[in-house]
């Protein structure tokens, strides 16, 4: 090659402008009214209740 700086020189790159994904208008609605955290389902409701029963009524039979 008589010329050297052609293979080291810089490439020419065209850059596109980068196309957006649509936004999710949900997002925005929940940021607007502070989204809480989630309640727990109904189930883990169920369970939760059941366990604390369980101990009660165990420390009452330790009681006794």
């Amino acid at each position: 090659m008589a010329n050297k700086t052609l293979g080291t020189r810089q490439k020419m790159v065209f850059r596109l402008p980068q196309s957006q994904a649509p936004r999710n208008p949900l997002v925005a609605l929940a940021k607007q009214r502070k989204a809480g955290p989630h309640e727990k389902t109904k189930g883990a409701q169920r369970r939760q209740a059941n366990v604390l029963l369980a101990k009660l009524l165990g420390e009452v039979a330790e009681e006794k």
